[in-house]
C-alpha cells in the first residue's frame, strides 16, 4: 500500500467493526431518544466481584484499628514520587475525602462518596480534582493489603476523616458501609455545557440571583465541587461569593454554621497550588497517554511536585500551621487586611496587606523559607457577609464550639449519602440520632398479619385506594442516597401529606380507615400501608385469575414529626409520576424522561418499569382516576391487556392535543380509548416495545402477573435496609 495514504494516516487498516469508543454510540443519531442505559449501568457484567461477594459480610472481619493506625503512619511517610507538603499529607486526604463526598446534591440524591466514583470520569478529572489521582495512588498499598475488606469507598472517605484526627482534630466518628462501582455512573446530569468551566450564567436564569441555578446542579461552574474560588465567573466579590455560597451549601442540604465550619475548618489545614502555568501541565487521567497510567496533570516543563505543585492555581497556605488542628485560619482572616493579587499562575487570590515573618507559613519543603499566605474569595466571604461574620465571632469565642460543630458537619457532610443509620458499620459508629439520618423506630413484628389483612379486607377502601396509597409511600425512595421509602410512614406527615401528587383528600381518607387497624393490631401504620397495598395486587391478580400471595416482612416503624426535617424532605416530593400517570404541571423535560429519572432513582431496571406500568394502568390507579393508558375493559384486574392493546395493529393513535391522544378502531373509528404521550412511549420507543411485546404474549399472562409482583415487593422493600 502507498504509506502517505491519507484516510489511513500512514498506517495499514484492519477489520475493526467494533463501537471501541465513547464518542459515539448506537444511538448517537438519535441524541433525543430515551437514555435505558441508566436502568442497568452497574450490572453483574461490570463488578469483578462475582455475585456471591457481600461487602459487609468482609468488613466483619476488617482490623479497623490495623486500617487506622496504617493511614496514621501514612500521614507522615512522604513519597519521593509525590512529596508531602510540609512533609505531612493531611491536606491531600483531607481535600480527597471532601472532593468525593462534596459532589452531593440534595435535590436528587446523586454525586457524593458513597460509590467510590472519584476513581472514574467525569470526576476523576474534574478541574477541581485536579490531583486527586495523587491521593489514591499513594491510598494504593493500602488497598493492597486489606483488599475486598475495604472498598475505595470506605477507604477514601476514612483516609480524610483521620487526616483531621492527626491534625489534631477530635472526630465525630466514622461509618463503613459504602460499596464501590466499577464503572462511570451514567445517570447523574453534571450540567450540559460542553468545555469544563464554562462561565456560571449557562446555569443561572440570572447568575446574580443564585436560587436561579439549574436544579439539580449545585456546584457553580462544570468541573468545580463547589464555587469558583476567584469569585463568581473568575471575578473577585466577597459579597457576591458568599450568596453562591450559600445556595452551593444549601443545595447539599447545609445550614450557614454548617457551611461556615466547614469552609474554616476546611481550610485550617493544608494549601492551595500554583506555583506555575496550567498550561505546562498534562492532560487530565482520562485523557493522557498510556505513559502516564492514569496519573495526569504533570508539569511537562519542570518540577511538578512540592512548591512546584499546580492545582487550582492560587499559591499558597491560609494558616501559619497548615498541618495542625487550631483556629489559625480565623487569626489570619480576622487579623489582617487583606487585598487582591495575582498568583503565579495568574490566579486572583487575597493576600496580607501586612502580616509579621513569624506569622507566616514555612515552605512547603524548606521550613526555613518563609511564605505569604492567602484566602480566596470564598474565604473573604465568610468576613464580608454579616451572617457569615457572625458565626466566625461566635466561632472565634468558643473554639471548642467550633471544633464540635466543623466535627459534626464533617460527618455530615461524609456519611449524607450512606442513608440512615442502620446501615453504618464498625466500631465508630457514633450513638447519637441525628434528624438528617431520617430516624426511624424499630417497628412491631409480634403482630397477627392474617388479622391485619382480613381488617383492611372490611374496611371499605377500594382497590385502587390502597394500592396507589402503598405506591406513593414507597415511590419517594431513591438509591442515591437511601432516603424516602414506605418505612417510617412519613407520608401521613407533614410535607408529605399535603403533597399534590398524594393526592391529600384521597390520602386522609385512607389513613382514616388503616390508623384504626394499625392501632387495634398492635401493627405500625408503616406496615399496615404496604399489607394494603399487596391485599389490593393480590385481589388484582385474583380478578385476572390468578392466585397470589406477595411476600410481607413486618417490622416498618413510624416516624414522628420531631424525627423528621421537613425542609430537607421537600426535594424528594414527585413532580411526576408515570406509573400514575401524573404530571403536576408542563416542564421541559418530557414525561417520559421523569418516568426514567423516577424508575433509577427507585432501584429498577427496563423490564421492572416496564412491567409495573402495565400493571398499575391495567389495575386503574391512575391520579385522579384518570382514564388514560388504561388499555382493558376489566379495570381492576392485573391483566396484560394494557400491553396486548397498545402493541395491536387494529388501532390507530391520534393526537388531539396538551399531549394526549385517542385510540381509534382502525376500521370504524371508534374511539375506544385515551393517552398521554406517557402511555404511548412503551409502543413507541423500539426497547420499550419489545418488552411490551413480551408481556403482550398469549403464554405470558402469568409472567406478567408473577413479575409484577416480583418488582411491586421490590419497591415496597427498598428501604428495608434490616433485611439485607
Amino acid at each position: 500500500m502507498d504509506g502517505n495514504d491519507v484516510n489511513t494516516g500512514g498506517k495499514c487498516p484492519v477489520m475493526h467493526g467494533g463501537l471501541t469508543e465513547s464518542g459515539t454510540s448506537v444511538t448517537s443519531w438519535w441524541p433525543k431518544s430515551l437514555n435505558l442505559d441508566i436502568l442497568s449501568q452497574h450490572d453483574l457484567k461490570t463488578n469483578p466481584m462475582g455475585p456471591d461477594f457481600d461487602y459487609r459480610e468482609e468488613l466483619k472481619s476488617l482490623d479497623v484499628e490495623a486500617l487506622k493506625d496504617d493511614l496514621r503512619a501514612l500521614m507522615k511517610d512522604s513519597q519521593e514520587w509525590w512529596p508531602a507538603d510540609w512533609g505531612s499529607y493531611v491536606g491531600m486526604f483531607a481535600r480527597v475525602a471532601w472532593h468525593a463526598a462534596g459532589s452531593y446534591r440534595l435535590a436528587d440524591g446523586r454525586g457524593g462518596g458513597g460509590t467510590g466514583n472519584q476513581r472514574f470520569a467525569p470526576l476523576n478529572s474534574w478541574p477541581d480534582n485536579v490531583n486527586t489521582d495523587k491521593g489514591r495512588r499513594l491510598l494504593w498499598p493500602i488497598k493492597k493489603k486489606y483488599g475486598n475488606k475495604i472498598s475505595w469507598a470506605d477507604l477514601m472517605i476514612l483516609s480524610g476523616t483521620i487526616a483531621y484526627e492527626v491534625a489534631g482534630l477530635k472526630t465525630f466518628g466514622f461509618g463503613f458501609g459504602r460499596e464501590d462501582i466499577w464503572h462511570p455512573e451514567k445517570d447523574v446530569y453534571w450540567g450540559a455545557e460542553k468545555e469544563w468551566l464554562a462561565a456560571s450564567d449557562s446555569r443561572y436564569d440570572d447568575v446574580a440571583d443564585p436560587a436561579t441555578m439549574e436544579n439539580p446542579l449545585a456546584a457553580v461552574q462544570m468541573g468545580l465541587i463547589y464555587v469558583n474560588p476567584e469569585g463568581v465567573n473568575g471575578q473577585p466579590d466577597p459579597q457576591k461569593t458568599a450568596e453562591q455560597v450559600r445556595e452551593t451549601f444549601k443545595r447539599m442540604a447545609m445550614d450557614d454554621e454548617e457551611t461556615a465550619a466547614l469552609t474554616a475548618g476546611g481550610h485550617t489545614i493544608g494549601k492551595c497550588h500554583g506555583n506555575g502555568l496550567a498550561e505546562n501541565l498534562s492532560p487530565d487521567p482520562e485523557a493522557a497517554g498510556p505513559e502516564y497510567q492514569g496519573i495526569g496533570w504533570m508539569n511537562t516543563k519542570g518540577r511538578s511536585i512540592g512548591r512546584d505543585t499546580v492545582v487550582s492555581g492560587i499559591e499558597g497556605a491560609w494558616t501559619s500551621n497548615p498541618t495542625q488542628w487550631d483556629m489559625g485560619w480565623f487569626d489570619m482572616l480576622f487579623g489582617h487586611e487583606w487585598e487582591l493579587k495575582k498568583s503565579p499562575a495568574g490566579a486572583w487570590q487575597w493576600m496580607p496587606v501586612d502580616i509579621k515573618e513569624e506569622d507566616m507559613p514555612a515552605d512547603v519543603e524548606d521550613p526555613s523559607m518563609k511564605t505569604l499566605p492567602i484566602m480566596t474569595d470564598a474565604d473573604m466571604a465568610m468576613k464580608v457577609d454579616p451572617a457569615y461574620n457572625a458565626i466566625c465571632q461566635k466561632f472565634m469565642a468558643d473554639p471548642a464550639y467550633f471544633a464540635d460543630t466543623f466535627a459534626r458537619a464533617w460527618f455530615k457532610l461524609t456519611h449524607r449519602d450512606l442513608g440512615p443509620k442502620s446501615r453504618y458499620l464498625g466500631p465508630d459508629v457514633p450513638a447519637e440520632d441525628l434528624i438528617w439520618q431520617d430516624p426511624i423506630p424499630a417497628g412491631p413484628t409480634g403482630y397477627d398479619v392474617g388479622t391485619v389483612k382480613a381488617k383492611i379486607a372490611d374496611s371499605g377502601l377500594s382497590l385502587a385506594e390502597m394500592i396507589s396509597t402503598a405506591w406513593d409511600s414507597a415511590r419517594t425512595y431513591r438509591g442515591s442516597d437511601m432516603r424516602g421509602g414506605a418505612n417510617g410512614a412519613r407520608i401521613r406527615l407533614a410535607p408529605q401529606k399535603d403533597w399534590e401528587g398524594n393526592e391529600p383528600a384521597r390520602l386522609a381518607k385512607v389513613l382514616a380507615a388503616l390508623e384504626p387497624i394499625a392501632a387495634e393490631t398492635g401493627a405500625s401504620l408503616a406496615d399496615v400501608i404496604v399489607l394494603a397495598g399487596n391485599l389490593g395486587v393480590e385481589q388484582a391478580a385474583k380478578a385476572a385469575g390468578v392466585e397470589l400471595e406477595l411476600p410481607f416482612a413486618p417490622g416498618r416503624g413510624d416516624a414522628a414529626d420531631e424525627m423528621t426535617d421537613a425542609e430537607s424532605f421537600e426535594p424528594l416530593e414527585p413532580l411526576a409520576d408515570g406509573f400514575r400517570n401524573w404530571m403536576k404541571q408542563d416542564y421541559a423535560v418530557s414525561a417520559e424522561e421523569l418516568m426514567l429519572d423516577r424508575a433509577q432513582l427507585m432501584g429498577l431496571t427496563a423490564p421492572e418499569m416496564v412491567v409495573l406500568f402495565g400493571g398499575m394502568r391495567a389495575m386503574g390507579t391512575n391520579h385522579g382516576g384518570t382514564a388514560h393508558g388504561v388499555f382493558t375493559d376489566t379495570v381492576g384486574a392485573l391483566t396484560n391487556d394494557v400491553f396486548v392493546n397498545l402493541v395491536d395493529m387494529a388501532y390507530t393513535w391520534v393526537p388531539t392535543g396538551s399531549g394526549l391522544y385517542e385510540i381509534r378502531d382502525r376500521k370504524t373509528g371508534e374511539v375506544k380509548w385515551t393517552a398521554t404521550r406517557m402511555d404511548l412511549v412503551f409502543g413507541s420507543n423500539s426497547i420499550l416495545r419489545a418488552y411490551a411485546e413480551v408481556y403482550a404474549q398469549d403464554d405470558n399472562a402469568e409472567k406478567f402477573v408473577a413479575d409484577f409482583a416480583k418488582a411491586w415487593t421490590k419497591v415496597m422493600n427498598a428501604d428495608r435496609f434490616d433485611l439485607t
